[in-house]
């Protein structure tokens, strides 16, 4: 299977509600590399890299994410691989 890569913003509910530590949990478990940060305006900021299937499958937890967060939309997008080892929270 393909690799391939999406960035994307989460809006809602996901500050302050484990979403960014979750999503490195799942990412972990699905074996893809990139990271996930919170933003000024209160979305979270998204990166996702590996397997199609591992990628997809985590791009559909996004849009409900841990049991406290309130996900308005999920916006990702496409794009060329960046080659990144792991998956970071950043701060």
């Amino acid at each position: 299977m393909a690799r391939i890569c999406l960035h994307g913003y989460v809006s809602g509910k996901v500050q302050g509600v484990y979403y960014r530590q979750s999503t490195q949990e799942e990412a972990d478990r699905l074996d893809l590399d990139g990271w996930v940060r919170n933003l000024d305006d209160g979305r979270v900021e998204v990166l996702l890299e590996g397997e199609e299937d591992a990628v997809r499958e985590l791009a559909r937890w996004l849009e409900r994410g841990p049991d406290k967060a309130r996900v308005t939309a999920v916006e990702l997008a496409e794009q060329p691989l960046q080659g990144i080892t792991g998956f970071i929270v950043r701060r």
